[in-house]
């Protein structure tokens, strides 16, 4: 696999060469670069640096924090202090706020994190005033191009996690990778050892029949029928929100116009990588099953329009009539059609802007899906009409 340096990279390489002093926090997914992005920043940094992790200690504390934090300092002024998975110490966040007061001009200070409603918890509560936050989204279909050399077709497949992907020529493998390495940990250490799970079997089923109705509207009450065990809805809401905070899938709701309806509606729900998808089924169902292709290939544009750092998200849906994704972006509004060669009519398109007048119709399909795929910058190519 080729080393590529990764978008976020360039951008946490810019912040940290300026005399402005906030702590920059990357979130992300697991298996994202994350860590090799630091990596890459450390190799080249002209001062002194240090970076440790919590995510291999038992039990990390504050007392751990507040010595890694001294180690940095004895490096002296400027010194380089990267923190990964800090969301997994107890009271991360009053810890570094306390210590970043101290003197704010001492260290350069990154956060990394995967867990994101543990880490924006943390923000929101004691740093405010302090951070800046950088994404580091799944690999697009161009990182993966260039790193692994795969078609359009094999991202659409596999995804874009790095790690997993030399193994793509044994399915089987892959798999094994996808489930064990990678899902296993951020279902049971991720979020089963900061969240407040009661039934994990209930969880990981939840999780499971996401990843088998891509991109699909699933009402929570069928969704809860097909799960072999007692819960409620609100469980299976609450189990949503988790997988989404780790990054695993979005869950979008109605567009309706009325926040009220938004909230009561059915989700829409989205696997942020279509690696999770299949590592449950088949790939090779793509070629032989075209409506399984086309709820494949509806779940990756739904994940790269997710990627989108400003703007909303939704689906729409009046009965018969649907459309796939609305896309709210600087008081436009996008109505998002995705054809992947199956046959489908255009009324729910039709039916949609005799509705909302002043929407733009967007339909996304074979000639233009690789440019959404390769987009850094997903609202740029919208708001420059880079995809109409």
């Amino acid at each position: 696999m080729k080393t590529i340096t990764r978008d976020f990279t360039h951008t946490l390489k810019t912040r940290l060469a300026e005399d402005l002093n906030f702590i920059q926090v990357v979130i992300g997914p697991r298996q994202v670069g994350k860590t090799t992005g630091l990596e890459q920043i450390i190799s080249e940094w002209k001062g002194t640096s240090l970076m440790v992790t919590a995510d291999e200690l038992a039990a990390p504390n504050r007392d751990w924090l507040s010595l890694q934090w001294q180690r940095a300092e004895q490096k002296g002024p400027g010194t380089l202090l990267v923190i990964d998975e800090v969301q997994k110490i107890p009271q991360w966040s009053d810890g570094v706020k306390y210590l970043f007061d101290q003197d704010r001009r001492r260290l350069k200070v990154v956060l990394l994190g995967s867990a994101s409603l543990s880490l924006q918890r943390g923000l929101s509560e004691s740093l405010a005033g302090r951070y800046e936050v950088i994404h580091a989204n799944h690999w697009n279909l161009r990182e993966c191009e260039i790193a692994l050399g795969w078609t359009l077709s094999e991202f659409i497949k596999f995804g874009g996690y790095p790690a997993a992907g030399e193994l793509i020529g044994d399915v089987t493998r892959w798999q094994d990778f996808m489930r064990n390495s990678i899902i296993e940990t951020v279902l049971f250490r991720d979020i089963l050892g900061l969240s407040s799970v009661a039934k994990p079997a209930l969880f990981r089923r939840t999780f499971e029949l996401s990843m088998a109705y891509p991109a699909a509207e699933i009402s929570l009450q069928k969704l809860l029928g097909q799960l072999q065990d007692r819960g409620n809805v609100t469980t299976v809401k609450h189990y949503l929100e988790l997988l989404e905070g780790a990054f695993l899938i979005r869950t979008l709701q109605k567009y309706t116009g009325s926040e009220v309806k938004k909230r009561a509606s059915s989700p829409k729900i989205v696997p942020l990588n279509n690696g999770l998808i299949h590592a449950f089924r088949n790939p090779a169902d793509m070629d032989s099953e075209p409506e399984w292709r086309g709820r494949v290939f509806e779940a990756a544009v739904g994940a790269a329009l997710s990627t989108a750092s400003e703007g909303a998200l939704y689906y729409w849906r009046e009965g018969k009539y649907e459309v796939d994704y609305v896309f709210c972006l600087e008081r436009k509004t996008y109505a998002v059609e995705v054809k992947s060669g199956r046959r489908r009519n255009t009324l729910g398109l039709s039916k949609f802007l005799s509705q909302y007048p002043d929407s733009i119709p967007v339909i996304i399909d074979n000639r233009n899906v690789e440019t959404l795929l390769r987009a850094t910058d997903v609202g740029a190519l919208f708001h420059e009409g880079k995809i109409i």
